[in-house]
């Protein structure tokens, strides 16, 4: 597996939760917390972080983890993706793969399975989030940097600029692929938003034992069993694009 590109937005500068990926999560950083549950993927890993003179907590985590980070616009996120991927030697055929630091649930066995079918070559934007049955928090996506490419130089509605692979297809003919979680869960909110939903992330993390390398079977299995830990957010409404 080579020629991938893991991109993480973050910023320090969230609306309804500031400053979320540094919050203390099992005594980390919740942005580490992330990097503990992608252990054979970081190596692959980019932060795409804001220029806005908020983003050093960020970024002295990554100098401390060693981690390759890029800073960019805080407002144009598609932009910020881009030129962390030109930065770091993305060609155009190289995957990239859109994560979102307020994930510190990701499953790494879900992104690889998102990564090993975009590059089977069939594809050009692999998905898997909530719209098919996942929970929110898991959301992954993937694609080319020539496709990312394009849709940079293209866009300009601010939508499409914010969101990333809104844009993708809209200016691109392109195939798609969504994994289906073939059960609905898209009801467990895994996402860190509001408090919340920090308080029911470390609920979690606690019945895991604040242990890292769970696996999504067992996490479903979790939120069966103790239906309490998604009443604790269940209310939180997803902010619409």
């Amino acid at each position: 597996m080579n020629n991938i590109q893991i991109i993480i937005q973050a910023r320090m500068t969230s609306t309804r939760l500031p400053g979320k990926v540094m919050m203390e999560l099992c005594n980390l950083p919740v942005l580490q917390v992330m990097m503990e549950r992608l252990p054979h993927l970081k190596q692959h890993v980019i932060i795409a972080t804001t220029d806005d003179g908020t983003e050093k907590p960020i970024t002295d985590l990554c100098e401390q983890l060693q981690i390759p980070y890029y800073r960019g616009s805080t407002e144009d996120v598609l932009a910020r993706y881009y030129y962390a991927a030109k930065k770091f030697g993305a060609t155009k055929d190289t995957t990239i793969v859109r994560l979102t630091s307020d994930c510190p649930l990701i499953d790494e066995a879900l992104c690889q399975k998102v990564i090993d079918k975009h590059q089977e070559g069939h594809f050009d934007l692999v998905n898997l989030g909530p719209h098919s049955g996942y929970p929110r928090g898991l959301d992954c996506s993937a694609f080319t940097f020539k496709l990312l490419e394009d849709t940079h130089n293209r866009a300009t509605d601010p939508s499409d600029r914010e969101h990333v692979t809104l844009g993708i297809c809209k200016f691109n003919a392109c195939s798609q692929y969504t994994f289906s979680a073939k059960n609905d869960y898209s009801h467990y909110r895994l996402t860190l938003d509001e408090p919340d939903d920090y308080k029911a992330i470390k609920q979690i993390y606690l019945k895991m034992e604040h242990k890292f390398n769970f696996s999504y079977e067992l996490l479903i299995k979790t939120l069966k069993k103790h239906p309490e830990l998604a009443d604790i957010n269940k209310h939180v409404e997803q902010k619409r694009t």
